[in-house]
């Protein structure tokens, strides 16, 4: 039985995730019900509403042909009384569906999600870490509720997805689910969309008043103080120092928009910082290849799929070791890996890649090579395939 090349419409995949926004769990799950969809079979994605400056892969995933159905109840916050609607809401759509997998992704949705599709009986119940729920910055008590709660949805679904061994490792550390219950999927990104840049380095520099000769440091990442944005305002100073002409290119939007924002005013960087906003997935391509380095000094990360990007642009990386970070990111191999929240140390790395060129070149070409080898949507898809066949196979 091969997922990849059965008839049209033989199985029935609901996908189901908390918001459809410009995310990293979200293009994941875009690309497999994409891939899913071209293979024949009935692709379903629930989400709860998309709202706010973080965009949206609505478009996307109907245009390619995968059935939407918005929850209006599903929320990211903890909120019982919309919890409990979304349950019933989806017990209705798995009812009326009656799909053959159940594939869940983030933390809400799947909680919500493999408890109704266990209740429902649905054949194969699967649940994606896209990154913790649980971490070092959240009150005590939402920290062990989020863990109380996975222990709880782990016993409903047949297979948990780790993107990474790190995301596996932090779920078994916490005693959530059985180690045979899991595998590692690495999140994968279309290799296509990046090897052909709508636009080259030279115009789209120019398109964003960044001159050819200028160092450029620069981030592809939703504007959220989780994700390191003020990390690298902090050591702006000191880059400065050492780089007079040094850009600094923050590509995305968010709710921390204000703050990034009055923060470059205050200092007078209108010019040093660019504020690329939100653009269309088709444009990321070219602003990464507008970039000397993509760093992602992340609180809270699965994998770094931006990371993922940058490499298959032949930009060289920097990252916190947090999450998945370091199986992307690998120290001094693909890149340069730094301790969490050691502003210093992300100084120094950074610094020394914007000093040594054949270095940033000689990372970020192993770097590519092991994106190649490890990160790409059809290894994603063909190892998600092969899961869904063992599942099934062994449920029938």
């Amino acid at each position: 039985m091969d997922l990849l090349r059965r008839g049209k419409s033989d199985l029935t995949i609901l996908h189901i995730i908390t918001r459809l926004i410009l995310g990293g769990a979200q293009k994941n799950t875009v690309l497999c019900a994409k891939a899913q969809v071209a293979a024949g079979h009935r692709v379903i994605i629930a989400y709860g509403p998309i709202y706010g400056p973080e965009g949206s892969l609505l478009a996307e995933a109907q245009k390619a042909g995968v059935e939407t159905v918005e929850l209006s109840s599903m929320r990211r916050a903890i909120l019982p009384h919309h919890d409990v609607i979304s349950y019933f809401q989806l017990r209705k759509l798995i009812k009326q569906t009656r799909p053959d997998i159940v594939h869940t992704h983030s933390s809400k949705a799947g909680i919500t999600g493999r408890i109704a599709a266990w209740h429902g009986k649905v054949p194969g119940v699967v649940h994606t870490v896209h990154g913790l729920p649980f971490h070092d910055k959240q009150p005590r008590w939402v920290h062990q509720l989020y863990v109380t709660l996975e222990r709880l949805a782990a016993k409903r679904c047949h297979k948990i997805v780790g993107i990474t061994q790190a995301m596996i490792d932090a779920f078994v550390d916490k005693r959530i689910g059985k180690p045979e219950q899991y595998d590692v999927i690495p999140s994968g990104v279309s290799v296509d969309e990046f090897q052909s840049p709508t636009a080259d380095r030279h115009h789209t520099r120019t398109a964003y008043g960044i001159p050819d000769t200028a160092p450029v440091l620069g981030i592809v990442a939703r504007l959220d103080p989780l994700k390191g944005h003020h990390d690298l305002l902090d050591i702006f100073p000191a880059l400065l120092k050492r780089h007079p002409d040094l850009r600094m290119f923050f590509v995305g939007d968010g709710w921390d928009r204000e703050r990034i924002e009055q923060r470059i005013e205050d200092k007078g960087w209108d010019k040093q910082v660019i504020l690329g906003g939100l653009v269309p997935p088709s444009q990321v391509p070219s602003l990464l290849g507008a970039m000397d380095i993509m760093a992602l000094p992340s609180y809270q990360e699965g994998q770094g799929r931006t990371l993922v990007e940058a490499l298959l642009c032949d930009c060289a990386i920097v990252g916190y070791d947090v999450g998945g970070i370091g199986e992307v990111c690998i120290d001094n191999q693909t890149g340069r890996l730094v301790k969490v929240g050691d502003k210093d140390q992300l100084m120094h790395a950074i610094d020394q890649l914007l000093e040594d060129e054949t270095k940033r070149k000689t990372l970020a070409a192993a770097g590519k090579q092991h994106v190649m080898e490890n990160f790409t949507e059809t290894v994603m898809v063909e190892r998600l395939a092969k899961l869904y066949e063992q599942l099934l196979g062994h449920n029938d």
